[in-house]
């Protein structure tokens, strides 16, 4: 038996990480079969347009081409992860049924076909033989020209707007919160679309596996609701759909909904059904990559705070809009996350909150890393900022005198789920602060000369909470399952579990909790993971909830395994779904009820240098507590926590994702600019808080989406900070900020 018995707590190596750093790991594109066919998928590049013909016998022509997947393949033509109101293919005719009008292209990422051939060459070919007549309607770009418009881009919804989705909360008497109020802040913030970004474009292989399944294997983040849309769309069985995550290039919620799953899927039946057995496969280009998946939303919220003159918030009131795209994707959810954090993690007596979801023909709108929280977050610390300034108390101190705590009622008028910890968050970044800045000497703050004068300096400060796990009444559950192997004593556990690697070290973090549930040491787990032939339902890895919903499945796993080992069983098996106490969805007049049963905190220090001649920004130090509630693995939380961080710097000062008449316009990385090394922050210091959550195995908490969510924010301050100016639209690239510096009279 092993005597290596580091378990949680723990910095142990990642599993996946030799095959990673050598080339070894297969991603989807990696994958090679023989005889392969190639795929190439079509989109409409309509906006806004219905199909008056279509014509594929130019493209079967092609030398080469085996075969078109158009629509009337399609069984059931509709798929969506919470609405199906998007038609797996846009097409003229289909054989089965859809809710939605087939016909009409309400996105330029519309699938129109599938090609599949010998050789990428000739799919490509033929894809660009297909003949395409379409009738042009009106673009609906942003939500302006939706709300304004009498058009509605899916009537079969039933209502009379393109509003489609509505929130509202209504607490207290706002008449009274304004009343007591003797402060008051508002503004008008513009948040933009942001690109995932990540590593690997979208990828997949298809193919008849040995006991007759048709099998996808891709990245993704969810393989059983994979399965479940490609089952409903083939009009079949789940269990005859086999999904496989091969090793995943990041995911950050942009692979939670349909890329090539269901088309691939389509394919490999459509040639079975001719005798044709080949294996197929087909990748993106990071340009169809781009244009091809969601993006986080885009929107408008106008907001109003109160206060008394000791700081102590009266009434919040916002209005808010998210563009949600062609389709819904998971607007609804995201809008509901927006929705809670717009006013902040406060106690605020009295609140009125208008959220709204709305259709145009711009890019869709979906998952990514904070899940409307950073929208939310922007608005509600810019302006508990501006109220410290309005008032004269320091930021960090405002913040403790409204902040969150465990009996508060939130904004949803039901007492927030016990474990609150923004207090103790909230004090640890403050205190991490005190120290100096001991970087930021050694790189310029552009690569322009610097004039003496122009640099200035500025700190700020933010603070955020966000739901762990699904939320609003949906039916939260996660699979585990552990053998337990040996005679007298375990010498082997293996656990088999469905959870995404993404890239954020889940599968290590899986092995040292099932080590640590059964009381052996690490080396003596195997898994299987990832395979709905073999694994259970895990949800998706995304809401800051896998290692959370993950660890209390594996230790209820364990614990039935455990009972089979002590009563004889050779291997011992113990199988568990674990259920988290149930959320409700909001009253749709008052906002009431119970949305989450659980939250993670974090709070935020960002300290910067501005060129105020050049708009250039360096951000020499980012202090981000963040309660963890018990460490795993603190290598992968320090990694997830730095990462988030760097992303957020993306959102908040270089990323600017342009959209023109529905169609972006920058979908290249050369002019959509990630942070490179020589952008991002100087230093990151990670604070990492343990405040055990009650409900969370061994006391862990999500967070892998914590620290991005109170950067921008931060940001937005420190700049206030430095130049007196305060900003209300991001990313604060170097043009939009000089701009606004000279509307306001300041000059290199």
């Amino acid at each position: 038996m092993s005597t290596n018995l580091k378990r949680i707590g723990f910095s142990v190596p990642r599993v996946d990480a030799a095959d990673k750093v050598t080339g070894e790991a297969r991603y989807p594109a990696d994958l090679r079969r023989q005889e392969f066919l190639h795929a190439r998928a079509v989109f409409t590049n309509q906006p806004h347009a219905r199909l008056v013909s279509l014509d594929v016998t130019p493209a079967l022509a092609v030398p080469g081409v085996v075969e078109v997947v158009t629509s009337a393949d399609v069984p059931v033509n509709e798929y969506g992860l919470v609405f199906r109101d998007q038609p797996v293919l846009v097409g003229r005719t289909h054989t089965g049924r859809a809710a939605v009008a087939c016909d009409i292209s309400r996105w330029e990422a519309d699938h129109l076909a599938l090609v599949v051939a010998e050789t990428i060459e000739a799919a490509t070919a033929g894809a660009e033989a297909i003949v395409a007549e379409w009738e042009q309607l009106p673009v609906l770009a942003d939500t302006d020209t939706s709300l304004a418009s009498s058009l509605l881009l899916h009537p079969e919804n039933g209502k009379d707007t393109n509003a489609y989705h509505h929130l509202r909360i209504r607490k207290g008497d706002m008449a009274a919160g304004w009343e007591a109020a003797d402060v008051v802040v508002e503004g008008t913030y513009e948040l933009p679309l942001q690109e995932h970004a990540y590593l690997q474009p979208e990828a997949a292989v298809s193919y008849i596996d040995e006991v007759g399944r048709i099998t996808i294997e891709i990245a993704g983040q969810w393989i059983h609701e994979d399965q479940g849309q490609i089952a409903h769309a083939l009009d079949m069985a789940p269990e005859l759909i086999r999904v496989i995550y091969p090793a995943i290039g990041g995911a950050f919620g942009g692979r939670e909904d349909m890329s090539l799953q269901i088309v691939m899927a389509l394919a490999t039946r459509k040639l079975y059904e001719r005798g044709i057995t080949r294996p197929i496969r087909s990748q993106w280009s990071r340009e169809e990559s781009i244009v091809g998946h969601h993006k986080r939303h885009r929107g408008r919220i106008t907001a109003r705070l109160g206060a008394t003159p000791e700081g102590l918030i009266t009434a919040v009131e916002a209005d808010c809009y998210l563009d949600a795209g062609g389709y819904n994707y998971t607007t609804n959810k995201v809008l509901g996350n927006l929705h809670l954090c717009v006013a902040g993690p406060y106690e605020v007596p009295n609140a009125r909150i208008d959220s709204y979801g709305v259709y145009t023909n711009g890019p869709v709108g979906g998952a990514f890393r904070g899940f409307g929280a950073p929208q939310g977050a922007f608005v509600a610390e810019t302006q508990m900022n501006k109220l410290a300034g309005a008032l004269g108390i320091d930021p960090v101190e405002l913040r403790l005198r409204n902040a969150l705590r465990d009996g508060s009622i939130g904004i949803t008028q039901v007492e927030m789920p016990v474990g609150v910890s923004l207090v103790p968050v909230i004090e640890a970044a403050a205190a991490a602060a005190t120290s100096p800045v001991t970087r930021g000497s050694h790189r310029p703050v552009a690569t322009l000369p610097e004039q003496a004068g122009d640099l200035r300096r500025g700190r700020g400060f933010a603070c955020a909470y966000k739901n762990i796990g699904f939320s609003f009444g949906f039916p939260e559950r996660c699979d585990a399952y552990i053998e337990l192997h040996g005679d007298d004593e375990i010498d082997r556990v293996v656990l088999f579990h469905g959870g995404a690697e993404v890239g954020q070290g889940a599968h290590t973090a899986f092995r040292q909790m099932a080590a640590e549930a059964t009381g052996v040491a690490l080396d003596q787990v195997e898994a299987g993971f990832s395979d709905t032939a073999t694994t259970g339902d895990s949800g998706s890895a995304s809401a800051s909830r896998l290692t959370w919903m993950a660890g209390n499945a594996i230790l209820g796993a364990a614990e039935e395994a455990s009972k089979r080992w002590l009563e004889g069983d050779r291997p011992a098996r113990g199988e568990f779904r674990f259920v988290p106490p149930p959320t409700e969805v909001l009253d749709p007049e008052t906002g009431v009820g119970q949305p989450n049963f659980t939250y993670g905190y974090v709070a935020e220090v960002v300290d910067l240098t501005i060129d105020v001649g050049t708009g250039h920004i360096r951000v020499d130090r980012v202090i981000c507590a963040d309660d963890v509630g018990r460490i795993v693995n603190r290598m992968l939380i320090e990694g997830q926590l730095e990462g988030a961080v760097v992303q957020a710097h993306g959102y908040a000062i270089t990323e600017d994702l342009q959209a023109k008449d529905g169609h972006i316009v920058n979908p290249r990385l050369s002019a959509y600019l990630i942070p490179g090394i020589d952008d991002i922050p100087l230093e990151v210091q990670s604070v990492l808080v343990e405040v055990p959550d009650p409900r969370g195995p061994w006391g862990v908490r999500g967070m892998a989406e914590m620290p991005f969510i109170p950067y921008a924010p931060a940001v937005v301050a420190a700049l206030h900070d430095a130049t007196g100016v305060w900003f209300h639209q991001i990313p604060l690239t170097p043009s939009r900020v000089v701009a606004e510096l000279r509307r306001h009279g300041i000059s290199g």
